[in-house]
């Protein structure tokens, strides 16, 4: 169990930053990028030149015998969810910090420009289940509810199912929001493994495709994917003969990093499931960027919010 006055000295050490964040910075990209979609009836008045006809009133226009329009307001309630990955490994991290402290700076981030914007905000903590789900609430209590959930939180499992998160959103939430995925978007059915024979020199890897569940979570919401990654997960070092754990399966592997084909191998995986996620993400019309852990992530969601408007 996790220290509570570490866990309290850490939330009030975030919400200082964030906080600052985004009143300071995210304020109107905020508020510009993620705007109510939805429009509600105002008010009916008399028709003025360049008004859209298709908002006549014909009923009052009759009545009173000249034109009259009705007058719509945009919705300004908004529910923002929080899908962040907790699984095992979001505890790599080899600059700066570990990836699920950059998921939860990036959650606490995105949750206190929420409540600004006097938006709802829930959350959904994942790993191959749904290990909690925080209904959306407003407020500075419950921002601070779902950070110290984040920093304090000991998942039941390891292991991933992205596909399976996207899914209980769709379920759980009925009316229409922006869902942030915040992840590393590892599988966990995007296991590595070697080949059984010593003198093979090729890593497998076995990817599992969430491109469905993406698309149809992104047609009842409007979703959002950070993707958060470590620049040592890009390539090998040359560093001889090397014991590496899944952190996610348990499974550990002896591999000759030394060996050049071996490293190409790696970084190849790498390049193509780079171009994987894109094709993923473009093709189910999905906002998103990646951000290493090392990375300036202020001006990686200012871009992203500065792409939807």
């Amino acid at each position: 169990m996790k220290d509570t006055n570490e866990i309290l000295k850490k939330v009030r050490k975030i919400e200082i930053k964030t906080k600052g964040l985004s009143k300071n910075i995210f304020a109107g990209e905020y508020h510009t990028a993620f705007k109510g979609r939805g429009m509600t009836f105002s008010e009916v008045r008399e028709y003025q030149y360049g008004d859209d006809v298709r908002n006549i009133d014909w009923n009052v226009t009759a009545r009173f015998n000249r034109p009259y329009i009705k007058v719509f307001e945009e919705e300004r309630e908004m529910t923002m969810m929080l899908l962040v990955d907790v699984s095992g490994s979001g505890e790599f991290g080899t600059i700066n910090q570990i990836k699920r402290d950059m998921m939860t700076e990036l959650a606490a981030t995105i949750a206190f420009s929420a409540i600004q914007n006097n938006d709802k905000i829930g959350v959904i903590l994942f790993t191959d289940q749904i290990e909690k789900f925080i209904p959306p609430q407003k407020g500075k209590k419950h921002v601070l509810y779902i950070i110290r959930e984040l920093l304090g939180f000991e998942p039941q499992s390891k292991k991933t199912d992205i596909q399976g998160a996207l899914q209980y959103l769709t379920n759980a939430i009925k009316k229409r929001c922006t869902a942030f995925v915040i992840s590393d978007f590892i599988n966990s059915n995007f296991s590595i493994s070697a080949k059984k024979s010593f003198f093979s020199k090729k890593l497998y890897y076995h990817n599992y495709d969430f491109s469905q569940s993406l698309t149809i979570a992104n047609r009842k919401h409007d979703v959002v994917a950070l993707r958060v990654y470590d620049r040592r997960e890009m390539e090998l070092p040359s560093v001889g003969l090397l014991k590496v754990k899944d952190a996610e399966s348990g499974e550990d592997i002896w591999i000759d990093t030394s060996d050049k084909k071996l490293r190409n191998s790696y970084r190849q995986y790498w390049d193509n499931k780079e171009i994987q996620l894109k094709q993923y993400f473009n093709q189910s019309g999905i906002d998103f960027t990646s951000i290493a852990t090392d990375e300036d992530y202020v001006k990686a969601l200012m871009k992203l919010f500065k792409q939807r408007v």
